[in-house]
């Protein structure tokens, strides 16, 4: 066998439940896991040097433009080529790619994207059930998402992101303004004084979360913005990566970023490109990416102890 017992222990885990999407298409509900998380388990199993991906053909079978709005339809085969013990395993992919935009090079380099994306994933999921393999037997995971069977955890379950020991806070509204009993509910926050310090976050200022108009907490962490760096950029799979804070995430604030937990992994290019648009979830939404659900798997995995999450430096 030319995988060691590590890599075959991690190829037959099941995929857990988190990772799975769904969308419907010509009526149909399909589930789906998302590229970056693919390459990413890639990465984790066979190792960042051990495996290649090669688009060995692509072409563009529809191409059209209606009232100012291009769409292109791209297929694509990709090849994965994986190094183990001496050997070279050779996984082929066939995918197909969407794109719609205002010019005709963005629909293109969209559909080209999307298509190869595709075909990796398709690729990929001949290795096992850590890409998805499950997913093409009844378009659905099952419910069971650990390895040994067991039910998946309220972590598992969990698609919103929400701060350990969460507490609720009513502060009681003035006599003059009862209005203010409703902007005053503090939900998911934790005060800074409770929690210990966690090495890598930077804590600085008054914690002004817990005010009546609370303002978000924003973490501070150079460590997981260097490991997110390390990601292949999601739409193209390129590296190096930048760290891209998302800027929807939070409220702007004068001369400072939104935290470092939404950051998620972007080639130069895309980099440059999402900047340069003016609604950036608009932008996510148009390539069919959840970006904070991305940005909180990195966080987590980053951060596998929860505890760390509970100090911030506030806007």
């Amino acid at each position: 066998m030319a995988f060691s017992a590590t890599q075959v222990k991690a190829l037959r885990r099941n995929l857990a439940q988190r990772h799975v999407r769904s969308r419907e298409r010509n009526g149909r509900e399909l589930a789906y896991i998302e590229g970056w998380h693919a390459i990413s388990e890639a990465n984790r199993i066979f190792g960042f040097d051990g495996w290649s991906r090669e688009t060995i053909e692509c072409r563009c079978v529809l191409a059209r433009e209606q009232r100012g709005t291009f769409l292109a339809v791209y297929i694509a085969k990709v090849r994965i080529t994986v190094k183990a013990d001496g050997l070279t395993i050779i996984r082929e992919g066939h995918g197909t790619g969407e794109g719609r935009a205002g010019t005709p090079g963005e629909v293109h380099d969209i559909a080209l994207k999307a298509a190869e994306t595709d075909a990796t994933k398709r690729a990929l999921v001949t290795f096992g059930r850590p890409f998805g393999l499950a997913l093409y037997r009844h378009g659905k995971l099952a419910r069971r998402s650990s390895s040994d069977g067991t039910r998946p955890t309220a972590a598992d379950q969990m698609t919103a992101f929400r701060v350990p020991d969460a507490k609720v806070i009513l502060p009681s509204p003035p006599a003059d303004h009862p209005g203010q009993h409703e902007q005053g509910v503090i939900a998911d926050r934790v005060k800074a004084t409770e929690a210990p310090k966690a090495p890598g976050l930077l804590v600085a200022g008054i914690d002004k979360s817990m005010l009546t108009l609370g303002e978000p907490k924003r973490f501070r962490d150079k460590a997981h913005l260097r490991f997110v760096a390390a990601q292949p950029c999601l739409i193209c799979g390129r590296q190096p990566s930048d760290p891209h804070h998302l800027r929807f995430a939070q409220p702007r604030a004068l001369g400072l970023k939104v935290s470092d937990e939404f950051t998620v992994p972007l080639c130069r290019g895309h980099h440059r490109q999402v900047h340069q648009t003016g609604n950036e979830a608009a932008w996510w939404e148009d390539l069919d990416i959840n970006a904070l659900e991305i940005a909180k798997g990195l966080w987590q995995q980053s951060h596998p102890s929860k505890s760390s999450m509970q100090e911030p430096v506030n806007g």
